[in-house]
């Protein structure tokens, strides 16, 4: 099995981000030097290159952005990566500079890495760099604790025990199959440092309207069966990468697909090809849907698993140049940038638009779920080493129990059809239990 500490090494020479920038950071008054519009979605942007435009972007709360010229647009960060800017046509991202590794590192948020621009239309391609008008802190985050690459990942039976002694709503139980695993790959599975957020957002408080429509809808909804029909597709297994991610975005793409097709499309997209091919991606170390589900997808495709069959590591981008893609017209958090998310606006997209990635804290007890409505107890792992970490997966349903009235969230998981409730979990619903409610995202594909 492959160690984080191999995949340290690859992972540094490609666009692998450990930067933490936060709101503040970034909301202020850039200056973009940006190269001649003339490339495509090939373009490399490794090097800038001579400087054509320059543009001066004001962002604004809470998603406003407006140019030198008065024109305005939008603008949301990407969880603490980057960020994105939508303007007079024109769409810009680029990851926030940072210098160091995953083990130690400080992030220079007032300034970025070469990004990419194109227009509306993922034509006419440039690159670009931006600088901060303002000077902001450096920042020195993201000291991963490492561990023998081999350790082996060992089952706590003593906090399974205690969890069912002290729990009503949900079970835990044992998995032997865990310890196929070390400790590094485990972390892993649960999102990996490309994943780790230490600050996400809170829900935004929903307004009278956002009530008011989520009172029409069903008490109890699940995409796997809308009157009697299946629009999800089956549960996959990540195995000891970091790719929930990319295995949370394809789903949402799968799903989304089935319903604008009424099923008659029911593919199975290629995560590989995003671990291996994407410049968006973090890998087998974790990364973030919005890149993968919406600006991957738009800019880039998405391709058939038969193009790129799943290897569960890095390797190198060996997709079958010859296969379609199947691309996205339209992406964004929910809400509309990223902060703007709460409960009702999530109940009203999921029924009214299809599955979607949203992303949560995984705490060592999560590991041991076997069915029942999840909430994170406080009983912690001794053996386990490792930070808590952003684990994606696809929302499918919302309900309520019949017998407590308790809420709760259904989602798809991406740990195999034998973990959990079928491959599916449960999670409490209207607490922003484990910031599940904070981090939702959808796109819209094209079939």
């Amino acid at each position: 099995m492959k160690t984080i500490f191999l995949l340290l090494c690859v992972a540094l020479a490609r666009s692998d981000t450990p930067a933490n920038c936060l709101y503040e950071d970034i909301r202020g008054t850039w200056t973009f030097q940006e190269t001649e519009r003339s490339g495509d979605s090939s373009l490399n942007c490794d090097q800038l290159g001579p400087v054509v435009h320059t543009k001066t972007f004001t962002l604004s709360f809470p998603d406003t952005a407006t140019d030198e010229l008065g024109n305005e647009g939008t603008w949301t960060m990407i969880y603490n990566q980057g960020f994105e800017v939508n303007i007079t046509e024109r769409s810009y991202f680029a990851f926030s500079y940072y210098e160091g590794s995953w083990l130690a590192s400080t992030s220079f948020c007032d300034r970025t890495f070469n990004g990419w621009s194109r227009d509306r239309t993922v034509r006419n391609w440039s690159c670009f760099k931006g600088q901060k008008l303002n000077a902001t802190v450096p920042r020195v985050t993201r000291k991963m604790r490492s561990q023998p690459p081999t350790r082996a990942f060992k089952n706590d039976l003593k906090m399974v025990e205690e969890i069912n002694a002290a729990e009503t709503s949900w079970r835990a139980k044992v998995y032997p199959r865990h310890e196929e695993y070390t400790v590094e790959e485990m972390f892993l599975r649960a999102g990996g440092p490309g994943s780790v957020l230490p600050n996400p957002p809170s829900p935004a408080p929903a307004t009278p309207q956002q009530k008011a429509r989520v009172s029409f809808l069903p008490e109890n909804f699940d995409w796997r069966d809308v009157e009697g029909v299946n629009y999800v597709s089956d549960v996959r297994d990540q195995g000891g990468c970091g790719s929930c991610y990319v295995f949370a975005s394809m789903a949402q793409l799968e799903a989304r697909l089935r319903i604008a097709t009424r099923n008659q499309r029911q593919d199975v997209f290629s995560t590989q090809d995003v671990v291996s091919c994407s410049v968006l991606s973090q890998g087998c170390l974790g990364g973030f849907n919005y890149l993968i589900a919406g600006r991957y997808a738009m800019d880039q495709g998405v391709v058939a698993e038969e193009c790129n069959p799943y290897a569960g590591f890095l390797g190198t981008c060996d997709t079958d140049a010859s296969c379609a893609r199947t691309y996205v017209s339209e992406y964004e958090y929910v809400g509309g940038y990223y902060g703007a998310c709460n409960e009702e606006l999530m109940l009203q997209a999921l029924v009214e638009e299809g599955p979607m990635a949203v992303a949560y804290m995984v705490y060592d007890d999560f590991h041991n779920y076997e069915g029942g409505i999840y909430h994170h107890t406080g009983f912690k792992n001794d053996f386990n080493p490792l930070e808590v970490t952003n684990h994606a997966v696809l929302l499918v349903g919302y309900g309520v129990d019949s017998s407590t009235g308790e809420k709760y969230w259904t989602c798809k998981n991406s740990w195999g059809s034998d973990w959990g409730e079928d491959g599916f979990f449960r999670i409490r619903r209207g607490t922003n239990e484990c910031s599940i409610e904070s981090l939702a995202f959808h796109s819209t594909v094209i079939p």
